[in-house]
C-alpha cells in the first residue's frame, strides 16, 4: 500500500484533507477538478491535469488542467488527445516518474505557447480494476523533481478517486432512475391527451379560416396553425427525451452530460433542445464525433466568445443536425488557423457525408452547424 511510504504526519494529514474533499461531492464535474487540484497540493506541483480515456480506452475524451493561467491556456489552444507521455500512460498504465520529461523517447507533442514542463509524475486512476483515467503533474515547485513521497500521496489519492468517481457514477444513475416512472407518466400524457388536443384544435381552426370572410383573418389563423405546428413538433421531440430508457448508448444523455459538465468552465448552463428522433436516426458511427465536436464548439465558446448564452439544438430529419449558437463577440475578421478546431470538427462531419458552417448571428454572436446524414434505414414512431 502507498500509505507504508508516508512518514511524515504533516503529509498524511493533507492526504485524509484530500481524502474529505474529494469523497464530500457527488456531482462527477465537480469530482474530477476537486481530484486534480488535491493532487496538484499534495505532490507540490506547478501543474497539474486529469485525463479521462475514451470508450476505446485508446485517447482522452476530457481533459482538466489546474494551475494554468487563462492566457497560457487559451494561447495553447486545442487540449491533448493523449500522445507522447500522455498516450505512454494510456498505453501502458502505470507509474511514471521522471526527472526530466523531455529525455525520454516518448516526449514529443507540445504545441506551441506551451510552458515549459521539466519534472513529471504520472498515476492511473482505476475503478473495479478498469482505467479510468490518469493523473498528471508537472514542475515540482520546491524541489528539481517529485520524490518517493510525492508518488506515495498522489497514488493514495487516486484510490480514493476511484471510488469517489464512481459513487458520482452511481449516484447521477439513481437520480436518472428515480425519474424514469415520472417520466414514463409524463410522455403518455403528452402522447394521448396534449398533442391530440392540439391536432383537434388545428383542424378547428382550418375549418374556420375556409369561413373567414377577410383575407388578414385567413392570414392570422394560417400563422396559429403553423405555430401549433412548431409546438407539436417540440413536444414530440420532448416525448422522445422521456422515453429514453437506456443507461448507455443515449445521445441525448450524453449531451445532456457534456453541457452540464461545461458549465464550470463556461460559467453558466447551456440551454439544451432536441427535436425529433435523434436516438433512432442517429448513425452508429456518429456519436463520438458529434459528441467531440460539441464538446469542442463550447470549449471555443468558453475560451473566446464572451458569451453569456449558449443554445444547443441537436435535430433528425433526413439529416442530423447539431447548432451551437452563442450571443457572444461574434467572428473574429480573420480565424487563426487551427486556433479553434474548425479543421477537426469539419474533417468529422466530412468524413461521415457532411459539413460544417460557422457563421455570424445578426445582433451579434456566432452559429455553428454539424451536419452529417442521417440513418434512413431506421424507422421511427411518432
Amino acid at each position: 500500500m502507498p500509505f507504508r511510504q508516508i512518514d511524515d504526519p504533516e503529509a498524511l494529514r493533507n492526504l485524509l484533507d484530500a481524502f474529505l474533499t474529494v469523497e464530500s461531492e457527488l456531482d462527477l464535474a465537480v469530482v474530477l477538478r476537486r481530484i486534480t487540484e488535491s493532487a496538484r497540493s499534495l505532490a507540490g506541483a506547478r501543474y497539474a491535469a486529469l485525463g479521462v480515456l475514451d470508450e476505446r480506452g485508446q485517447g482522452l475524451s476530457q481533459f482538466i488542467p489546474v494551475g494554468f493561467d487563462p492566457d497560457i491556456e487559451a494561447a495553447i489552444g486545442h487540449y491533448p488527445e493523449g500522445h507522447g507521455i500522455l498516450g505512454l500512460l494510456i498505453v501502458d498504465p502505470k507509474l511514471l516518474r521522471l526527472a526530466d520529461l523531455h529525455q525520454h523517447p516518448e516526449s514529443y507533442g507540445f504545441p506551441p505557447n506551451h510552458p515549459p514542463m521539466t519534472s513529471f509524475l504520472g498515476v492511473p486512476i482505476r475503478i473495479r480494476d478498469k482505467v479510468f483515467g490518469n493523473l498528471y503533474l508537472t514542475e515540482k515547485i520546491d524541489g528539481p523533481e517529485f520524490t518517493e513521497t510525492d508518488q506515495a500521496l498522489v497514488s493514495a489519492l487516486a484510490v480514493a478517486a476511484g471510488i469517489a468517481i464512481d459513487n458520482a457514477r452511481l449516484h447521477g444513475r439513481v437520480q436518472e432512475l428515480v425519474l424514469l416512472e415520472d417520466r414514463d407518466r409524463i410522455a403518455r400524457d403528452l402522447h394521448d391527451t396534449v398533442i391530440q388536443r392540439l391536432f383537434a384544435l388545428g383542424l378547428s381552426l382550418q375549418g374556420t379560416a375556409r369561413l373567414a370572410q377577410r383575407p388578414e383573418v385567413t392570414e392570422r389563423i394560417d400563422e396559429a396553425v403553423d405555430e401549433l405546428d412548431s409546438v407539436i413538433r417540440q413536444i414530440r421531440g420532448t416525448i422522445f427525451a422521456l422515453e429514453d430508457r437506456a443507461t448507455t448508448g443515449s445521445v441525448r444523455r450524453d449531451v445532456l452530460h457534456l453541457t452540464k459538465e461545461m458549465v464550470e468552465v463556461l460559467g453558466f448552463q447551456p440551454a439544451v433542445t432536441f427535436d425529433g428522433p435523434v436516438e433512432t436516426l442517429m448513425p452508429e458511427n456518429a456519436t463520438a464525433d458529434l459528441m467531440a465536436t460539441l464538446r469542442e464548439a463550447l470549449t471555443n465558446v468558453a475560451r473566446h466568445a464572451q458569451a453569456s448564452r449558449v443554445d444547443v439544438r441537436l435535430a433528425a430529419d433526413r439529416d442530423i443536425v447539431l447548432e451551437v449558437v452563442d450571443d457572444g463577440a461574434g467572428l473574429p475578421a480573420q480565424i487563426p488557423a487551427g486556433r479553434h478546431g474548425l479543421g477537426n470538427m469539419g474533417e468529422r462531419a466530412r468524413a461521415l457525408g457532411g459539413d460544417l458552417v460557422l457563421e455570424a448571428e445578426d445582433g451579434g454572436g456566432t452559429r455553428l452547424a454539424w451536419r452529417i446524414p442521417a440513418d434512413q434505414g431506421a424507422s421511427s414512431t411518432l
